[in-house]
């Protein structure tokens, strides 16, 4: 676990991306196996330990230490972890360290009964950091700023260039912890892991955004237009040997919507957009999001967001790769398997004819529904390439939308940000005078602006709930969106599609912020178009 515990560290106080690529490849070219298959394991979320929880970690620390000291200090440090770690009173042990897959052999056979004695040895066997380290993998919230993905590139640099982060991902979803072949394999030791037909995830192919200078450049004829839903890009893969869906980043979502399951009763693999469709209209995200929410969605839920995959590419037709064809190839191909196919919850994205930019952008700045971001643009002799080759595939979006909101409420991030009040709601002033919560943004300020904001929130917070801090009406963010949506679950009846922080508006009075009425008219327009 020391090993374990110095990479989380370090990759806590690490921004870079390339210095943590070099600390996981040192991590794992250096480790000795299963350790490192199961550090692996952990860093990409596939190791769970059903009986430690969160709960018996709290009820173990106030057993060693003052209740209310506790709470006092988990409150100031703001992550449960961290705190307990700190907190934890040393006691005389011979023992030392526990060893990464001692720990996770015996989280995962020692009964539930017996867990918080083991874990108090291991506690008293270890300094500050280790426990850092245990605690966090215990918990499952690891929260280090180090990917699935960013993990997979450090395994291709400790192989040398012989294999690629996309060529691991591609048998990633056969393999298991603690990943003794794939290791072997990457030693130069072993075959490539065969998949042996499994559902595995393909790398996707990614669109870069479209500026001014690129715009200059287009050649209209070159390029195919298809619409930018706002949903979720995932991608449907079936086999003989079994049917998943996984999202843009590889996650296996399969089990959230077992009725594009049931759909999938053929052999391919096609990359898509998850949307809700009701009576032949795509919903708003905000329909999605109840979906999303749910590992396991009942009958109501299904009834109540019926959703559906709008198709944009057919990746293997049975055992066929198509991804080396041209995207018109492709494109007549995913049109005679749908016709051949016909599958339910399935259809096809539409191209847009369009012969220049001008009236490409007039087609853009027309379309303000909800559920529509943009334009994407696709060469039509372009191959299915991994990640973003440039000039391949562009994404369009409108212009964003932005209001001038008012600070309500704060709480803090996780990870480095853990020490600040990093997470902000905001709300709009109604009508008759109340100030009522449009959204949430955690992004889009500087580190210096971070620093500012949390010394704001501290020296003008009103009341405490838990780790929730209410503060003075006095602190306006202009925030930025992509769009907003009538929802009845919110107080205000609105919801912001990826609310940000543009701007700091120190300079602006709290009482010239926005009014709701605002930004109904801003949904109006919306609608309307």
């Amino acid at each position: 676990m020391i090993a374990f515990a110095d990479l989380l560290e370090r990759l806590v106080f690490t921004p870079g991306r390339l210095a943590k690529i070099a600390l996981l490849r040192r991590y794992f070219a250096t480790q000795p196996d299963p350790d490192r298959g199961f550090g692996l394991a952990a860093l990409t979320g596939e190791l769970a330990f059903q009986a430690a929880k969160p709960a018996m970690v709290r009820a173990l620390v106030e057993e060693r230490t003052d209740p209310v000291l506790f709470a006092m200090s988990r409150d100031y440090v703001g992550d449960l972890a961290e705190t307990v770690a700190l907190i934890w009173p040393a006691a005389p042990s011979n023992a030392g360290p526990p060893r990464m897959t001692e720990v996770v052999q015996t989280l995962l056979s020692t009964p539930k009964s017996e867990l918080p004695a083991v874990l108090a040895g291991w506690l008293d066997a270890s300094d500050a950091s280790v426990r850092y380290a245990l605690l966090k993998l215990i918990t499952g919230e690891l929260r280090v700023g180090a990917s699935a993905r960013l993990a997979k590139v450090a395994l291709a640099e400790v192989a040398e260039g012989r294999i690629a982060a996309d060529e691991i991902e591609e048998v990633w979803h056969s393999l298991v912890p603690p990943y003794a072949p794939l290791f072997a394999w990457i030693g130069g030791g072993g075959p490539r892991p065969d998949p042996a037909g499994a559902p595995v995830f393909r790398s996707p192919m990614l669109a870069h955004p479209l500026e001014a200078t690129d715009i200059a450049a287009l050649l209209p004829s070159a390029y195919r237009a298809e619409w930018k839903w706002d949903g979720i890009r995932v991608q449907l893969v079936a086999t003989p040997h079994g049917r998943r869906i996984f999202s843009r980043g590889a996650d296996d979502i399969s089990q959230a919507f077992p009725e594009i399951v049931e759909a999938m009763e053929f052999h391919a693999v096609l990359d898509g957009e998850l949307l809700v469709i009701r009576d032949g209209e795509v919903q708003p995200f905000a329909d999605l999001q109840q979906r999303l929410n749910r590992k396991a969605p009942g009958a109501k839920a299904q009834r109540d967001y019926p959703v559906a995959v709008r198709l944009y590419d057919l990746l293997f037709d049975g055992a066929e790769d198509l991804r080396p064809l041209p995207f018109d190839q492709r494109r007549v191909r995913l049109e005679a398997w749908h016709a051949r196919h016909s599958p339910p919850r399935m259809d096809l994205s539409e191209l847009i004819p369009f012969a220049t930019v001008d009236e490409l952008s007039v087609i853009r700045d027309g379309a303000r529904a909800a559920s529509i971001e943009g334009l994407m643009l696709k060469r039509g002799d372009s191959a299915y390439v991994p990640g973003r080759p440039k000039g391949q595939w562009w994404k369009w979006k409108r212009d964003p939308l932005t209001i001038d909101a008012v600070v309500m409420y704060a709480q803090r991030g996780h990870g480095k940000r853990s020490s600040y009040y990093s997470d902000y709601t905001f709300g709009l002033w109604r009508e008759d005078g109340e100030l009522v919560p449009v959204g949430k943004a955690y992004s889009g300020f500087t580190d210096a602006e971070l620093v500012t904001l949390d010394r704001w929130i501290r020296n003008h917070t009103i009341h405490r709930f838990g780790p929730v801090r209410e503060v003075e009406r006095g602190l306006v963010l202009e925030i930025a969106f992509d769009a907003a949506q009538r929802s009845n679950r919110h107080k205000s009846g609105v919801a912001l599609r990826f609310p940000r922080v543009t701007r700091v508006r120190m300079d602006k009075p709290a009482e010239e912020a926005d009014r709701l009425d605002t930004l109904m008219r801003l949904i109006a327009g919306a609608t309307q178009a």
